[in-house]
């Protein structure tokens, strides 16, 4: 069976995500769930609604408001550090009760109230970046030309409360490493009394400064990147309190870890690293964590003094795994923190009370009262919601387990937003992707998804292989009798930390594999060590080395799931992926030519030096103290040894993966005499979104695999 729409499907939706409601917020008292969504799964331009009383309402239509300019360049930054593809409502702010929403459109500040007001447009200072309202909804706070501002709700009072002192210096934004590699998109936050702020002032001044230009457009000027690049400098992030009333109050951190630091070949003990902060009914809540990534503090901070205790240590001979929503003050004030079973899961510690061992915790999600709610699995290829109230009553500490409660029922990829006895659950299963709306443990409504329904439908064969027992999906086509004759096999892994493919649930990667799958290939998914959901010791098998275990693992699959499926073709083996999962294909060609006969590679990473600070040096520590590590890992290095096609694709505008790795890997390539086919993507970042150049990419990767893995490879139009 041939589905040559699916590419245009795939891109049109974006991936298939157009039409999806996200970026949840429900109100304290579970009355009002806020959120964006797009009125088709092939409509672009996000919408702001609200869910109430059972029945949706739209808040804001871009489409009704006029004209507005362009995307502001920090805007633009902050998008592409999110991924975020779509336009319009992109993200929203709202007070403690959701009441107040505001959003940017074009640099444009609006303001709407859920009650059924009409957006009203703020006059500001300039182009608004991430505005957010006062917990009391009296003010919103925005971000232009790098300074803080507050203006009223009612267009009155706009004012700076922090402005830069030179063109380096920024208030109230993320710095390039901790929106992409911590997760931390924002800059500031509001104090629950809405009097003052706790704000980032990042300076880049010390960061190296790249310059990134479109070939395809000689008559731009190049632009200006400040890319922390392993072993460099970071950017220098402190924070301030700043009152509506005027005052400033530097908060004073620790400069470097002075408890228990951990010794190894390389140690660096000072704070470079700011992932999480907070402001709740307790005060500021901070954590800093040294440019090792092996000790991390947490801090209590007077906004009155600037003066920071410490409330919690943690440490770890290898690197430090954040884990997303932690930690997190609960009404009593205790704090929800990460803890770690020595070789194994990670669980929460809500005061004397902990998750129990062999629970592995992946994100908090928040807390109502003294309960705290967060995603969990037993089993790695499914995550769901629970919920849990801590039990400080019973002595022994190994039996302190609490009160816990699963809330997601039925295999997929389940995550949720609370508020009051309001739970939003977010639902990816095997059959698509629902949202449900529970009140008291009840359904009570749903939030529809509009986003298409895939024009191939994914039959995905989920199997557990060898010796570690590697999750896998197989995907063999829809039309293919066992027995019938050999199928050549596609690898199609991410196999990179922070990330899994091998879920119970249908996703983008899913349809594509599919559609691979149709086109006469057997397809072969593997979250290898590296990947997340397996604990501790699996992560940190790659410490020292990203790319021997993950590609061991991938071929160990291979040969287990050949044992399995005699229809797999062991001797017409290709492989394909994007950013990590390009580096881990084009490593393929390079090491294992006795297994892969083809590789398509995409936005890879070939020099690792040349990625940033905290997600390199975590892995493989500092270049210049273990520089083997990194030439162990770089494929630049390793260029004489290809043997096997190989396809490299590269978006000329990415500022994540920058196109210096493919051109300098493409380079040693041809001084070695070897050679490849280069497919560069102007204007196109780390995530193609122009509609052409997505759907023909897919194409092309197909074309390219069938000329060297099918004999007399059929090829599809372009």
């Amino acid at each position: 069976m041939d589905s040559p729409d699916l590419p245009r499907q795939f891109a049109r939706t974006r991936r298939f995500s157009l039409g999806v409601p996200r970026g949840f917020t429900v109100s304290p008292d579970g009355e009002r769930v806020l959120f964006v969504r797009s009125t088709a799964g092939d409509d672009p331009v996000g919408r702001l609604w609200v869910y109430e009383d059972g029945a949706e309402r739209m808040l804001v239509d871009p489409s009704a408001l006029g004209e507005t300019g362009p995307v502001p360049e920090a805007e633009r930054i902050r998008r592409e550090r999110a991924r975020e593809t779509s336009q319009g409502v992109v993200a929203f702010a709202t007070d403690h009760h959701a009441r107040v929403a505001a959003v940017a459109l074009g640099g444009a500040l609006w303001v709407v109230e859920t009650d059924g007001g009409t957006p009203r447009r703020i006059r500001t200072a300039g182009p608004v970046v991430d505005p957010r309202p006062s917990p009391d909804g009296t003010v919103i706070a925005y971000v232009t030309g790098g300074a803080l501002r507050v203006v009223g709700v009612d267009g009155t009072g706009d004012r700076a409360l922090a402005e830069p002192e030179g063109e380096e210096v920024t208030y109230g934004l993320a710095d390039h490493v901790a929106a992409e590699s911590m997760g931390r998109q924002r800059g500031f936050w509001w104090s629950p009394e809405s009097d003052a702020l706790i704000v980032a002032r990042v300076d880049t001044s010390r960061v190296r400064r790249w310059w990134l230009s479109d070939p395809a457009r000689p008559e731009l000027p190049p632009r200006a990147v400040r890319y922390p690049a392993a072993g460099t400098a970071n950017a220098e992030t402190s924070l301030h309190v700043l009152g509506l009333d005027g005052r400033r109050v530097a908060v004073r951190t620790p400069e470097r870890a002075s408890e228990y630091h951990p010794d190894g070949e390389w140690t660096d003990s000072a704070f470079e690293y700011v992932p999480t902060v907070c402001w709740d009914a307790h005060g500021p809540l901070v954590t800093l964590q040294t440019r090792d990534q092996r000790s991390l503090y947490v801090l209590e901070v007077d906004p009155e003094t600037g003066d920071a205790v410490m409330a919690g240590h943690r440490r770890d001979h290898a690197w430090l795994e954040l884990m997303p929503g932690a930690p997190l003050r609960l009404a009593s004030g205790r704090v929800v923190a990460h803890w770690n079973v020595r070789g194994g899961t990670r669980g929460l510690r809500v005061g004397n009370t902990r998750t129990p061992r062999d629970l592995q915790v992946r994100e908090v999600l928040g807390g109502v009262g003294d309960r705290v709610w967060f995603t969990a699995s037993y089993e790695p290829t499914e995550v769901h919601v629970w919920s849990f109230d801590h039990q400080d009553d019973e002595p022994d500490p190994e039996r302190r387990t609490g009160t816990l409660r699963q809330i997601s029922q039925g295999p997929g990829v389940h995550t949720a937003a609370v508020g009051g006895d309001t739970v939003v659950l977010d639902s990816m299963t095997p059959e698509g992707h629902t949202v449900t709306v529970l009140r008291g443990g009840e359904p009570v409504g749903r939030i529809a998804v509009l986003a298409e329904e895939p024009v191939v439908t994914p039959r995905p064969r989920h199997l557990t292989l060898g010796k570690r027992e590697l999750r896998s999906a197989l995907f063999l086509p829809s039309w293919h009798e066992p027995g019938a004759g050999k199928l050549p096999v596609l690898l199609s892994p991410y196999a990179g930390p922070g990330l899994q493919l091998v879920v119970h649930a249908r996703a983008w990667w899913t349809v594509v594999a599919q559609w691979f799958a149709e086109q006469g290939y057997a397809v072969l998914i593997t979250d290898g060590r590296g990947t997340p959901g397996r604990g501790d010791d699996w992560e940190k098998a790659i410490h020292g080395d990203q790319l021997t275990p993950v590609l061991d693992d991938q071929v160990d699959a291979l040969h287990a799931a050949a044992e399995r499926f005699p229809d797999l073709d062991l001797e017409r083996v290709g492989i394909r992926g994007w950013s990590f999962g390009g580096y881990l294909a084009a490593g393929a060609v390079l090491h294992r030519p006795d297994v892969f006969r083809a590789a398509a590679a995409g936005a890879a990473p070939t020099d690792l030096r040349l990625y940033d600070t905290h997600w390199k040096e975590r892995y493989l520590g500092h270049p210049d103290v273990l520089p083997e590590q990194y030439e162990r890992c770089s494929l630049v290095a390793h260029a004489h040894r290809l043997e096997r096609p190989l396809m490299l694709v590269h978006g000329l505008a990415d500022d994540n993966v920058l196109p210096v790795h493919m051109l300098r890997f493409s380079s040693a390539l041809l001084a070695a005499g070897r050679p490849h086919t280069v497919l560069p993507l102007p204007g196109a970042s780390h995530l193609v979104s122009q509609e052409e150049v997505a759907t023909n990419l897919l194409r092309l990767e197909l074309n390219f695999l069938n000329e060297h893995l099918i004999a007399h490879g059929k090829s599809l139009s372009v």
